[in-house]
């Protein structure tokens, strides 16, 4: 008998893939925009200490609270298309067994065999054979809100500690050379990492979050600079 193929498919690493990618970026991007910001206003190392914590403290809970209620506003959703189905497999089986063939019968099986195949997959599970093939909800793409908040704030808290680090370390006059090169290198590793994670081309996910990393600081460096002057 030949063994079974097993493939690991990069999709099952989505949920938190993308809260742990999206947690990390902000926080650098934020955090260091923002030391970059008091720095070119001419600000104090405790001023920009302060600015740092503060930022790192304030966009973790704010990553959490915001991944947790949207994700919990999908769960949400599922749940409510969950019930109806639930309801409509007690009340009216035989339309949702037909509707099931129909389903697979537009993506190319014989209508015959897709009414087989509804039938068979309806005795095993048939709540679950809906609300993958009807409702598109399924074990790996199910949401996760506790899962999304927990990874979105500690990433974004890993992510804003290094500018930070780098803020308390460096001299104050190379502060924002410093924490901007920093910032730069860490989205890049932190871009292709998550391509890479994820299967994606890894050159285009670097460019794509270094452009935009370094048009955050620039836009924040401008206005510590302009703040700075008409001080």
């Amino acid at each position: 008998m030949p063994r079974p193929h097993l493939e690991a498919h990069l999709m099952r690493r989505i949920g938190w893939l993308r809260a742990a990618v999206l947690g990390a970026n902000d926080g650098v991007v934020s955090t260091a925009s923002l030391i970059i910001g008091v720095a070119s206003a001419a600000g104090g190392r405790s001023e920009i200490i302060v600015a740092g914590v503060a930022g790192l403290v304030a966009g973790a809970m704010s990553m959490a609270a915001g991944e947790f209620v949207s994700v919990s506003s999908q769960s949400d959703t599922e749940g409510a298309d969950l019930d109806r189905e639930r309801q409509e497999l007690r009340t009216q089986p035989a339309a949702e067994e037909q509707e099931l063939a129909g389903l697979y019968a537009s993506r190319g099986v014989a209508p015959d065999l897709a009414l087989q195949v509804a039938q068979q997959l309806m005795a095993h599970d048939a709540l679950g054979a809906h609300a993958r093939d009807e409702l598109g909800i399924s074990e790996i793409t199910t949401a996760r809100p506790i899962q999304a908040a927990f990874t979105s704030a500690l990433t974004f808290a890993a992510g804003a500690a290094l500018p930070l680090i780098v803020a308390l370390v460096a001299p104050t006059a190379s502060v924002v050379a410093a924490v901007s090169l920093t910032g730069l290198v860490t989205l890049a590793i932190l871009g292709g990492a998550g391509a890479w994670a994820g299967g994606a081309p890894i050159w285009k996910a670097v460019a794509r979050v270094t452009f935009w990393g370094a048009a955050a600081m620039a836009v924040t460096a401008g206005v510590g600079l302009a703040f700075g002057v008409a001080a």
